[in-house]
């Protein structure tokens, strides 16, 4: 294996990056599937109805700004400044700007959610405009986001945590809190939702639990790096305003797939009843590739390529996003390959129970595919954006998400019509890979990123590699109606069939063309 990466921080080298990702990962995979048994118990208990249509925009709109404030441009521009004062300045200067970020974020967020929520019959029109035609579904989904809101404080703050501690190579830990999250909606909606009036209710709540248990997971760890803040206010402090400066523009530019879908949300609430939670539903699924591989390796360069930048190794930068776009073409290519082939399969399977009947199914199969043809370019964007933050340049990306976003807009007006629900699912992939396209090509142009050698033979294999795999999916999959007519068991035994399959074949032929696990040490 290669040499590790020296933490600078203790003096101790750290683990390197493929085992880190690996890691994160499996972490990631814990959540994703435990959120997957979460969509089929909301799918079984609610289905497409106009309960989980409400519900779904009430958590949307917090989770949304949560990606924002948390994981999104907040994270990308506080690991930057934290890596290069662990780099550069002593430990006091560090727990003084982790002590005025968290002082100054808890503060500022307390403000916004306390006026999101006196305004949340309002926030739901801009958001899902089409409800106002049915007051009733426009009255439940104000009432819940109400209850949801809070979320986006304790949430914040746990991501604020879980960054400390992406930084100092503790990388499971925040990986595994948003199983909590999981946990606590299946537990809401078996548990809560029989004793209120309106039984979608007990979700808002189990959302708002889910925040203050994933914020208390983290102190205890904090703690043991001696990182645990006691927050100040800040607002004047040189590190507080250079990670504002940074993230004002990154708000754009990291969130862009996620402002897409938001619209996309505006566009169905006019479509036919079902629409959002068919979108949401395929959505989920394209997720969770995105969420074990791109995002897990996504969080573990961007505090590398930090540490590179600071230390002015520019080889050893390129270095790093080399591997990291090898890893995600691995990966991300045969997932949106699978995704694309077993749509129905996948859909009927995790969620063709109780109130979801089998047109849902299909309607939200035909999202999933659209959905899968952009799901190699989200994860592109995961782990090229990191390229431009880590260098502390947000003007670039920001530039090129404010593109791919108006991309999108014109997209949507396009497709929408004569597609619907599919039109809005494909001109968000269209716009994923404009933005995933600029940005590499903004790398190149900068000579920031320079391609090791061996491309060509890669993409080769990985061509090849995806055309077997794909033909045998082709070849063993039945026809969507039988799925359909399938009981579970039987559904859950050939979907098994059909991944094991796949999986074996994809890396048999990567073998058979002399492929290596060696060649994916950093």
């Amino acid at each position: 294996m290669s040499s590790p990466i020296e933490d600078p921080g203790s003096g101790k080298p750290e683990r390197g990056l493929l085992r880190s990702s690996v890691t994160v990962g499996f972490m990631t995979m814990l959540s994703r599937v435990l959120g997957l048994a979460r969509d089929v118990v909301i799918a079984v208990y609610f289905g497409s109805k106009a309960e989980a249509d409400a519900f779904f925009v009430a958590f949307k709109i917090p989770n949304f700004l949560r990606r924002l404030f948390a994981e999104g441009a907040f994270s990308q521009a506080f690991v930057p400044v934290l890596s290069e004062y662990r780099t550069k300045r002593p430990k006091e200067q560090v727990q003084a700007l982790v002590n005025h970020v968290a002082g100054t974020l808890g503060l500022t967020l307390f403000g916004v959610t306390s006026l999101c929520m006196l305004a949340s019959p309002l926030l739901i029109m801009v958001f899902a405009p089409g409800f106002y035609q049915d007051t009733a579904k426009l009255e439940l989904a104000g009432s819940m986001l109400r209850i949801t809101f809070p979320y986006l404080l304790l949430i914040s703050l746990t991501a604020f945590a879980g960054s400390i501690l992406n930084s100092y190579g503790r990388f499971a830990v925040p990986a595994f809190t948003p199983v909590l999250l999981n946990a606590s909606l299946i537990g809401a909606t078996i548990l809560m939702s029989p004793w209120f009036e309106q039984p979608v209710m007990a979700l808002a709540w189990g959302v708002v639990i889910a925040g203050i248990a994933q914020l208390l997971l983290q102190i205890p760890f904090l703690w043991q790096i001696d990182m645990l803040p006691t927050p100040k206010w800040g607002w004047q402090d040189e590190g507080v305003r250079r990670i504002l400066t940074l993230m004002l523009p990154a708000l754009f530019s990291v969130s862009v797939s996620q402002i897409n879908l938001l619209l996309d949300t505006v566009l169905a609430s006019f479509l036919q009843t079902g629409s959002v939670s068919w979108l949401y539903y395929s959505d989920r699924l394209s997720e969770l590739p995105l969420g074990i591989f791109g995002i897990a390796i996504a969080t573990v360069i961007l505090p590398s390529l930090s540490r590179n930048h600071a230390k002015e190794s520019p080889e050893a930068f390129s270095a790093t996003l080399d591997w990291a776009l090898r890893m995600v073409l691995l990966i991300g290519i045969p997932a949106g390959v699978a995704l694309f082939i077993l749509a129905e399969p996948l859909i009927a399977t995790l969620f063709h129970h109780g109130q979801m009947t089998g047109r849902d199914v299909m309607m939200s199969a035909m999202s999933l595919r659209a959905y899968a043809l952009g799901l190699t370019a989200f994860m592109l964007i995961k782990v090229l954006a990191p390229g431009y933050f880590a260098r502390q340049d947000t003007k670039t990306p920001v530039k090129i998400a404010v593109t791919a976003m108006v991309a999108n807009m014109v997209f949507n007006l396009i497709l929408v019509w004569p597609l619907d629900h599919v039109g809005l699912a494909l001109a968000t992939s269209m716009s994923a890979l404009l933005n995933a396209g600029l940005l590499f090509s903004g790398l190149r142009k900068a000579d920031v990123f320079k391609p090791a050698a061996g491309w060509s033979v890669y993409g080769f294999r990985l061509i090849m590699a995806n055309v077997a795999m794909g033909a045998v999916l082709v070849w063993l999959c039945a026809d969507p109606e039988q799925w359909l007519n399938w009981g579970l068991w039987a559904r859950v035994e050939n979907i098994i069939i059909l991944v094991v399959s796949g999986v074996m074949i994809y890396a048999i032929a990567l073998l058979m063309m002399g492929m290596r696990i060696r060649h994916f040490r950093h």
